[in-house]
């Protein structure tokens, strides 16, 4: 028996690694395709799942679900943390108006399609339109997973990104309402319990204020804990802690998680503003690993090899229907609430990846309605779940860049970490030959406002380094005025650097060594340009407040 177990944990954790290694080789080989990371992570899903290699099947994705929950929790807490309480009121109109017509019209247009043609085709109207209702319902729910990670792939930041978390986070509870209608009158159609019916609307109702009640209950806690500690890895546990509480406490309850999560991003980001911007940052660098292992198993876990004429039919409708119902009410919606052209017109192609939800849903949708009417609702939505979550996320991309967001919201790390000598040095500092004469060189330093300048002889090698306090000591201890050369009272260059040296080792390179400057040279010594610690401060400052002036101009 004890064998049996240490086998099966080493096999989980061997299939763990399998994902996370591979999923993450696949996330940078898309990248390099300028494909989004989520696609190569779902393609190594598919590879090594149910429709592949079949080293994932049903049982490790059961045994990987707490995982799957983990991330939506995540992702969940993240896009509440996007909704502040200014941009809510700023855009509450414009919010209101898109989240109606963008998850309405897939309602409206999946039911029509489904019902009528399904009931042409097989000639059983009653069926064919409770299984309109229940897929138009979950058709108007949009998967804030995969979008919201693109966005954070290519650092967007304006009035698209802004719509577009808004959106996929208040869709949720929207997707719920829907289907509590939908639910009811499916149920009619097919039953006249009265009794039945209300507790099948009743129960969505239920699901969303109990989900928004925990939340907020769990961000009133952390709250507090946020104010009371500051070191990192204590408000990294206790975040982290908070959200596994309030997914344990949901699927215990039965009630939306997500949602859940979503309400407790919000009341951290609005009631503890300034704390919550470290808190955020923390929680996402701690769950990449996460992220990567959900959507490789969103990808191992479709199994095509079931699927019939019929319901490949159907699913085509259903796609027809949800991305043209998606398109037409976003578009509408930003119309007539005068939000910005780019949100108008580039708004539809963000909102068309779906996962969790819409697989909840159908789940739901089996318990209720089980037999032939489940079973063809999730092998719907789980086959379109995995198309869409292959087009959403490049269309997202598509968006963002025609919208000319794409690295606007870029912090200082960001800029040190991938930032290079040569995008920030000076590439034509003033520079002092080795044989100058003293007054020539106070005659550039009354042109220039550079404390520190390189000595180069006649081919433009390093020799030295002249500082304004160096020769302001000279003039001060000498009478001999040009008879003294560069070359006498330049001081030895300490440490150089190349062109391609990364600005966070420069940084490094100028705390370690306690200096100001750094020369900037080739392999040959030869100087290319020239570093200030505090111009380079002032640059990387200048930069992010003009990437957020960018953004602020569009819209």
């Amino acid at each position: 028996m004890l064998k049996e177990i240490c086998s099966l944990n080493l096999n989980v954790l061997f299939l763990l690694g399998l994902a996370l290694f591979f999923g993450t080789i696949g996330g940078r080989l898309f990248k390099k395709l300028k494909i989004p990371q989520v696609v190569g992570y779902i393609a190594i899903g598919i590879l090594i799942g149910e429709s592949g290699l079949k080293f994932i099947g049903g049982d490790v994705v059961n045994t990987f679900q707490p995982f799957s929950y983990f991330a939506l929790g995540i992702i969940g807490f993240m896009i509440g943390g996007e909704l502040k309480k200014e941009v809510l009121v700023k855009y509450r109109k414009q919010f209101v108006n898109i989240l109606l017509f963008q998850g309405i019209t897939p309602f409206i247009l999946v039911s029509i399609l489904v019902g009528v043609t399904g009931g042409l085709l097989f000639g059983d109207y009653r069926s064919s339109w409770i299984l309109g209702l229940l897929l138009g319902a979950i058709a108007s729910a949009t998967a804030p997973a995969a979008t919201s990670a693109v966005l954070q792939e290519y650092r967007t930041r304006g009035p698209l990104t802004r719509t577009v978390l808004g959106i996929v986070a208040l869709d949720d509870g929207l997707a719920l309402l829907l289907f509590a209608i939908a639910s009811s009158v499916a149920f009619s159609l097919s039953t006249s319990a009265e009794v039945s019916m209300l507790k099948i609307f009743a129960y969505p109702l239920y699901e969303i204020t109990s989900s928004i009640v925990l939340g907020i209950l769990a961000g009133l806690i952390l709250k507090f804990l946020i104010r009371r500690y500051t070191e990192e890895s204590i408000l990294l546990t206790f975040s982290i802690g908070t959200v596994l509480l309030i997914i344990g406490i949901a699927i215990t309850l039965r009630i939306d998680m997500l949602l859940a999560a979503m309400t407790l991003g919000v009341v951290i980001a609005n009631l503890v503003p300034r704390k919550s911007e470290e808190v955020f940052n923390l929680v996402k660098g701690f769950a990449s690993p996460i992220y990567v292992l959900f959507f490789v198993l969103v990808g191992a876990k479709l199994d095509i090899q079931y699927m019939s004429l019929p319901v490949v039919l159907l699913g085509v409708l259903y796609l027809i229907g949800r991305v043209g119902g998606k398109a037409l009410g976003a578009n509408f919606g930003a119309r007539i609430s005068k939000a910005p052209k780019s949100v108008q017109k580039y708004l539809p192609l963000c909102l068309l990846s779906q996962a969790g939800v819409a697989i909840g849903l159908s789940i739901l949708a089996n318990h209720y309605f089980p037999g032939e009417i489940g079973n063809t609702i999730i092998i719907i939505v789980t086959a379109t779940v995995f198309i869409l979550e292959i087009i959403g996320p490049p269309l997202v991309k598509v968006a963002v860049t025609k919208a000319g967001e794409i690295g606007l919201n870029i912090t200082e790390e960001d800029i040190i970490k991938e930032g290079k000598a040569k995008d920030f040095m000076d590439k034509n500092p003033p520079l002092i030959c080795e044989n100058m004469k003293l007054s020539d060189i106070i005659k550039m330093f009354s042109e220039s406002d550079n404390l520190y300048y390189p000595v180069v002889n006649e081919d433009k090698k390093m020799r030295g380094i002249i500082t304004v306090e160096g020769i302001r000591q000279t003039i001060l201890d000498t009478d001999v005025g040009d008879l003294i050369l560069a070359h006498d009272f330049m001081e030895p260059v300490i440490v150089k650097i190349f062109p391609d040296t990364p600005i966070f080792e420069v940084k490094e390179i100028l705390h370690k060594y306690n200096i100001e400057y750094l020369p900037v040279t080739d392999k040959e010594d030869k100087i290319k340009g020239f570093i200030e610690s505090k111009k380079l401060d002032r640059v990387i400052s200048t930069k992010i407040i003009e990437l957020q002036k960018q953004a602020d101009s569009l819209g």
